[in-house]
């Protein structure tokens, strides 16, 4: 894990954790162990449902100081938005474990929920964010032009936003540097296979810009070895991307967790 010049752990802080999720229903405790056994001290649960926000919020009531959440509906979940929905998020968005209006944002990818309703959906959470001046956590899958439209026009009313689990072009890249937005960067970096492209584009983002997630369960980092056997990804492996980034940069792990970890402290309120 990344160290200090006094050999003791640099703390990092995981912005995207999907720690509601049923593969982590009957070990939580022991993943959070094993995170603060690795240097990864807070984690910010993502809500992506009303439900699956009402659960992250739980989970942070539970455990103060280590977990916080978001509110929000993933596009996946938007055909599920309604005027209760937006009441209750909200709701949920004025407690002080909640530290972000999302997941929200638009996946063409999947298009789980009609592309109108995406847009719908997606614009009532940018509401949101600006009249509580929440920060936005957002998604964004094979939409980049109708999202960064929908972005631009009311990215001068919420505080701040940041484009969670970036794998994108330099173009996109550009677009959300530009609305002075944050970028979320997973272990989509550590694969070989897909990541290269990040390796290059990773070393443009200012370093107040620049946070670390791991999206567990998903996106293992493949430079985990040896994998477990389950496959999940979890906090504990947010090192890996902390190292793979910093090598990346041209920058020691330290500075990388250090500049990190500082940038979403800002970001979410948590210094």
């Amino acid at each position: 894990m990344p160290l200090s010049m006094t050999g003791q752990a640099m703390p990092l802080l995981d912005i995207g954790a999907n720690l509601t999720h049923e593969s982590f229903h009957h070990d939580l405790d022991a993943v959070l162990q094993r995170a603060q056994a690795h240097g990864v001290m807070r984690m910010v649960v993502t809500g992506a449902s009303r439900e699956g926000s009402e659960h992250a919020l739980a989970l942070a009531k539970a455990h103060p100081g280590t977990l916080f959440a978001t509110a929000g509906v993933h596009p996946h979940h938007a055909l599920d938005y309604d005027d209760a929905t937006d009441a209750a998020l909200r709701e949920l968005a004025l407690q002080p474990q909640v530290r972000a209006v999302g997941e929200t944002g638009l996946d063409y990818n999947r298009n789980y929920s009609p592309r109108e309703v995406q847009l719908r959906v997606f614009e009532r959470q940018l509401r949101i964010a600006a009249e509580l001046q929440m920060p936005l956590f957002l998604h964004q899958r094979d939409a980049h032009a109708d999202f960064v439209a929908l972005l631009r026009r009311w990215r001068d009313r919420v505080p701040a936003a940041v484009v969670h689990c970036f794998t994108d072009t330099g173009e996109a890249l550009a677009d959300y540097l530009a609305l002075d937005c944050h970028i979320g960067i997973t272990g989509w970096i550590c694969d070989e296979r897909r990541g290269i492209h990040l390796r290059e584009l990773v070393r443009t983002i200012p370093a107040n810009r620049l946070m670390i997630e791991t999206d567990a369960p998903y996106l293992l980092p493949r430079t985990v070895r040896p994998p477990p056997s389950h496959r999940r990804n979890e906090p504990m492996y947010l090192k890996h991307i902390c190292e793979e980034i910093a090598r990346d940069r041209g920058e020691s792990a330290e500075v990388t967790a250090a500049n990190s970890t500082a940038t979403a402290e800002a970001f979410f309120g948590l210094a």
